[in-house]
C-alpha cells in the first residue's frame, strides 16, 4: 500500500484510518483498530465499542454524502504509542452543498500496532450546521 507524500509520516494503522476515510471504506477504516477498539467520535459523545461496531458507525454516516471525500491529516506527532494527528474534513451533503471541517485526533495504539483507542477532537456543531443548511 502507497501512501501520498502529503501525508505526513505515522504508525501504519493510523495511515490506514486515514486512507480508508478517503475511500469510503468502511471495512478497511474499522479494521485500523483493534477488535476491543473504542472510537469516541467526537469525544464527549457516547464511546463506540469494538471493531464491529465502529464499522456499523462508519457505514451508517457514509451513505449522507455524495461523496464523502474523507479526513486529511496536515500534522502528525507520535511519542511511543500515541499519535496526534490534526486533520480537515471534506465532503458533500446529498443536495450538493460542500461541507468542511477540521480537528484533532489522539489515538492509543496496542502491542500489534492497532488502534486501541481514537478520540476526536472537533466541533460537531460546526459540522452539523452545515447539514442543516
Amino acid at each position: 500500500m502507497t501512501f501520498p507524500m502529503t501525508f505526513p509520516a505515522m504508525p501504519p494503522a493510523v495511515l490506514r484510518f486515514f486512507r480508508a476515510s478517503q475511500e469510503g471504506d468502511a471495512d478497511a477504516w474499522a479494521n485500523a483498530f483493534a477488535e476491543d477498539g473504542v472510537f469516541h467520535d467526537p469525544v464527549g459523545a457516547p464511546p463506540i465499542v469494538g471493531r464491529a461496531a465502529i464499522r456499523d458507525f462508519i457505514a451508517s454516516v457514509l451513505p449522507g454524502f455524495r461523496p464523502f471525500l474523507g479526513l486529511t491529516p496536515t500534522e502528525a506527532h507520535t511519542i511511543g504509542n500515541q499519535v496526534a494527528v490534526s486533520w480537515r474534513g471534506a465532503a458533500v451533503a446529498l443536495d450538493g452543498r460542500p461541507v468542511n471541517w477540521s480537528g484533532i485526533n489522539v489515538y492509543e495504539l496496542d502491542e500489534a500496532g492497532l488502534i486501541r483507542e481514537a478520540k476526536a477532537y472537533f466541533n460537531i456543531a460546526v459540522f452539523q450546521a452545515q447539514l442543516a443548511g
